[in-house]
């Protein structure tokens, strides 16, 4: 096994939060001696003087950026300015204070949303600046690829060493399943189950359906992101996904299959569908560190039901 993450200072922004317990396990596996975790109730990472603060307590080598304010398409849709503007200047400050104070690399994790709402499928990285994004998580989409100019700009000036990760929709052990903010996996398995065990015979689903979209499990995400910590230091964003998508129709399908619900899936197209595709052109995170997604989506799904049936629920979820 690799050495490179032994003796050095990784922060992980978000490290308690759903990703991030896959990337602090992952390092531990590596054998990192020093993982540092910025918690919300420690530190604001919105807030300037915090964010100084937490650099000065913590000394990181490297940066893994993963925090963020997330939701599906009706957060989005309710938070737009909120999620903009945390987003924006958590990542901005961030990456500002690293290199006023040198440290060795910052790894900045965008998103999908921020690829133009038409943009040609399989989505290419070299793409991503040729249209507007989907207009219902735009302020989300465009704070975060700032983060990728920013990387870059800084890169060209001060010789600063800022990756750039773009990540599909992640889904597995642990995912968000509150229904005010979770993302079509969870929400789906929780409507499912939900109905299971209240004898309901229909569940009601946001759309059409027949838009696409990819997903991938958050230990393989966890992954790609260590793997690119150790071995990708250039200024191209690099697409994190399987390469392959599958219709909400069909996933809603598939998921009730998979929960045991026998019921009526109803769709409401005057709620909206999103972006009509998304899938993601994988090759250059195999050429540039190595990464494939290990997981296949049935054995992916089956063990995101399973936690979620044991795992404690909280009264409102």
């Amino acid at each position: 096994m690799s050495e490179f993450f032994k003796k050095r200072r990784i922060v992980v922004t978000g490290g308690a939060g759903f990703l991030g317990r896959y990337v602090t396990e992952g390092l531990r596996q590596r054998g990192c001696e020093q993982i540092l975790v910025p918690t919300i109730e420690q530190y604001d990472l919105v807030d300037p003087g915090d964010i100084v603060r937490m650099y000065e307590d913590m000394r990181p080598d490297i940066v893994i950026h993963l925090a963020a304010v997330v939701g599906g398409i009706g957060a989005n849709r309710e938070h737009p300015g909120e999620f903009f503007y945390k987003n924006l200047m958590m990542g901005v400050q961030l990456i500002e204070q690293a290199r006023l104070r040198g440290i060795e690399k910052f790894v900045a994790i965008g998103t999908i949303c921020a690829y133009p709402k038409h943009a040609p499928v399989p989505f290419r990285e070299e793409d991503l600046w040729n249209g507007y994004p989907e207009e219902t998580n735009a302020p989300y989409g465009l704070a975060k690829k700032m983060l990728l100019v920013q990387s870059q700009a800084y890169r060209q000036e001060y010789g600063f060493n800022s990756i750039y990760l773009l990540p599909v929709n992640l889904y597995g052990p642990g995912d968000n399943f509150d229904p005010a903010t979770s993302h079509v996996i969870p929400a789906l398995i929780k409507k499912c189950v939900d109905a299971i065990d209240s004898g309901a015979e229909a569940i009601e689903c946001w759309g059409t359906g027949q838009v696409s979209r990819e997903f991938l499990y958050a230990a393989d995400a966890a992954e790609a992101i260590l793997l690119a910590t150790e071995r990708y230091n250039d200024p191209e964003p690099v697409n994190i996904g399987t390469g392959t998508e599958i219709c909400i129709k069909d996933l809603a399908e598939q998921i009730a299959e998979l929960t045991g619900f026998a019921g009526e899936i109803r769709w409401d197209p005057s709620q909206p569908d999103g972006q009509p595709r998304r899938c993601l052109d994988t090759m250059k995170a195999k050429a540039y560190f190595g990464f494939e997604a290990a997981t296949d989506f049935d054995t992916g799904l089956r063990n995101t039901i399973d936690w979620y049936r044991v795992a404690p629920q909280s009264p409102d979820s």
